[in-house]
Parts: structure tokens; C-alpha cells; sequence
């Protein structure tokens, strides 16, 4: 198992793609799975699936994300990324891999699937959300999926090491853009003016305040921060504009949609005192990844090893959009580097992805 779960990650390593321009990727995917007992199509014109079909009137499936990043890789691997200025900084490759793998292993116990088992391989998990596009296809719906399983490689856990928690695992992550239209005057008559700069300060300060009450009211795991602001232009005059940007994290759709509506409120007052005109935009960004948790105590029977988080993490996945069509489990699968994610020198062992199979095998409807 582990020489082809090499081979098949070194080969995907070398020929990462973005988005939903995979022509290379999906092409490769199409050729290992063509040579197995599935019907292999395309839901909804980009991703690709894999249909194994016992003759059971309920299904399964299992996830892999195929888009790589637009990074220079600089591990120095043999086999590193044959397209200038792409990589898979994130472990799709390795992601992939063990699908691929997972493929081969379903084959050899077909006779004794309980249930069908789809397999899904989707496209801009780094970008738009091409899970949204795989569920908009009504593929589970036509196949009678009961549940979806993922991982992601992770480099802050132990080699091997497998964790996830019920309910909240990752964060809905949204892009928040604020713009502050002021006027200017000259600081020896500042009151004629309309002071975007003080207007942008103010509405920083009263973010961080609602983000206590957010905490205490949805949980203290939830953020909102800005990592920029640009104001003014000469220390002497009152800043006309103002662009403010940052992040707002939470683990439910109703703390989102209070935290929206009270950035609203803030800017409205700030707006009244100031005379400052304020407008806020925002990225729809994922939703957050909530696990399932029947499936989360199944997964604890059949891996006994199984670590607990005890709190959820800020960042965010699209895995997100399988789990408001069907309940979805989605685990970490530690490669003990500590090379961060998205980093030019991201790599792995690739015996972890033996592991990897041997957990998705557990998790295979068989008797």
C-alpha cells in the first residue's frame, strides 16, 4: 500500500493546478479510478466522483479536495512541482492520495460493502468552495448518501495522530471591509471637517468591545480582529477616507448574523457623531464545520485511539457545505512537522497517509 500511496502523492505533487482549472489533475484522478469496478463521472462538471455499487439502497462517501496554491515551492523534493509558481502547500496531494488508495481498497471488499460508497474528489476548496457546487448537483440526493467523511493533514499534531471533536471543529470565516467617507480640512478647522481616521479608531474600539459580548454569548472561541487600516494623508489635516480591513471567526450562522447586524449598529452611531458616512462589506465566506454527532461516536468505536479537542480552531474549510446537505465527520491527521500549512516548504512523510487509509478503511460499511 505505502509504494502506491507514494507513488500516486508524488505524482500529484508535480502537477499542482488551481481552482477549478484542474485539466492535468482530473485527468490523472480519472485514469487510476478507470482501471476499478466504479462508475466514474462528473457531478457538476468540474470535480470528479467515483460510484461503487454494491447493490445497497444507502451510500457513504468520502472527500478529497484537489486544487493546489500559487506558491513557489522551495522544499527541493525530486519530486517537486513541475508548474512554476504552484504548489500543494496544503496536502491535497496527500489528500488525494489516500482516496485514490481508499479506491483500491473498497475494490477488493465490494462483496461485502453494506452500502454503496461514493467517493468525491472537488475542485477550489483553497478559493470559491467548490463543495457548495458538489452539493448543488444533487449527487447525494440521487445516490442516498447518508453521511461524508474527510481529513486534513495537520502539521501541529504527532505523526499518525487522528483527532476531531462533536460539534464545532472549524471556524465560518468572513472577510470584513470597512470604508469611512469623511472630510477634509485642515486641523486649525477641524470642525468644518468630517474625521474618517477618528471615525475608523472609534469603530475599532467598539468592534473589540462587541467581540467580548460575542465571546460570552457564543463562546470565548469566537474572534474579530483588523490586521489593517490606511487613513489620511498629511499629519495636518483631517483624513477624508478611511478603509478598514479584517476577520470575523464564529462557530454558528446566528453568532455571524448577530455579530454582522451589531457592526451595523456601531457604524450608524459612529456615523450620526462623526458625520462620517460608513460602509461595511463582507466576504460570505464558508460555513463553519460543525461534526456530526452520532457519526463522531461511531468513529470513537471504531478508532478507539481517536483524540478529543477540547476546543475548536479559527481556521475554515468548505468540507462545511457537505455537512448542511448531509451529516458529515471531518478529522485531523497529524504529520508531526510543524511545517505550517500554505508554507513554500510544506512536506510530509507519506507513510502518514498509510495511516490515513487505515482509518478511512475502518469507517468502510462492511461486513
Amino acid at each position: 500500500m505505502l509504494e502506491r500511496l507514494q507513488r500516486l502523492r508524488r505524482d500529484l505533487h508535480q502537477i499542482p493546478e488551481l481552482d477549478f482549472d484542474l485539466p492535468e489533475t482530473t485527468r490523472y484522478v480519472r485514469r487510476v479510478l478507470e482501471t476499478l469496478p466504479c462508475e466514474v463521472f462528473s457531478p457538476d462538471g468540474h470535480g470528479l466522483c467515483a460510484w461503487f455499487d454494491a447493490g445497497k439502497t444507502e451510500a457513504v462517501a468520502f472527500r478529497s479536495d484537489m486544487d493546489a496554491l500559487p506558491i513557489c515551492e522551495v522544499t527541493g523534493v525530486p519530486f517537486a512541482s513541475k508548474h512554476a509558481g504552484k504548489m500543494h502547500a496544503c496536502g491535497h496531494d496527500g489528500h488525494m492520495a489516500m482516496v485514490l488508495e481508499l479506491a483500491h481498497q473498497i475494490a477488493a471488499v465490494k462483496d461485502r460493502l453494506t452500502k454503496n460508497v461514493l467517493l468525491v474528489f472537488q475542485p477550489a476548496e483553497e478559493t470559491t468552495g467548490g463543495a457548495r457546487l458538489i452539493c448543488e448537483s444533487g449527487v447525494f440526493g440521487e445516490r442516498n448518501v447518508k453521511a461524508i467523511y474527510g481529513f486534513h493533514l495537520w502539521p501541529d499534531l504527532p505523526m499518525g495522530a487522528v483527532a476531531t471533536r462533536p460539534g464545532p471543529l472549524l471556524a465560518r470565516a468572513n472577510e470584513i471591509t470597512v470604508d469611512f467617507e469623511g472630510r477634509s480640512t485642515h486641523i486649525a478647522k477641524s470642525e468644518d471637517g468630517a474625521d474618517a481616521l477618528l471615525a475608523a479608531a472609534k469603530f475599532v474600539v467598539q468592534a473589540d468591545l462587541m467581540l467580548a459580548g460575542l465571546r460570552a454569548e457564543e463562546g470565548p472561541w469566537c474572534t474579530l480582529k483588523f490586521g489593517k487600516l490606511t487613513s489620511g494623508t498629511v499629519r495636518n489635516a483631517i483624513a477624508a477616507h478611511g478603509h478598514l480591513e479584517g476577520s470575523l471567526r464564529v462557530f454558528s450562522d446566528a453568532a455571524y448574523e448577530k455579530a454582522w447586524a451589531r457592526l451595523h449598529e456601531i457604524a450608524g452611531e459612529i456615523s450620526t457623531e462623526l458625520g462620517v458616512k460608513i460602509t461595511i462589506t463582507g466576504s460570505a465566506g464558508y460555513p463553519p464545520v460543525i461534526n456530526d454527532a452520532s457519526l463522531f461516536e461511531d468513529a470513537r468505536r471504531r478508532i478507539p485511539e481517536l483524540e478529543v479537542l477540547e476546543k475548536p480552531l479559527l481556521i475554515a474549510e468548505d468540507f462545511a457545505f457537505y455537512q448542511k446537505t448531509l451529516p458529515g465527520l471531518f478529522m485531523l491527521l497529524g504529520t508531526g512537522t510543524g511545517i505550517p500549512l500554505h508554507s513554500d516548504r510544506f512536506n510530509f512523510d507519506e507513510a502518514v497517509l498509510e495511516r490515513g487509509v487505515e482509518i478511512y478503511k475502518r469507517l468502510l460499511p462492511v461486513s
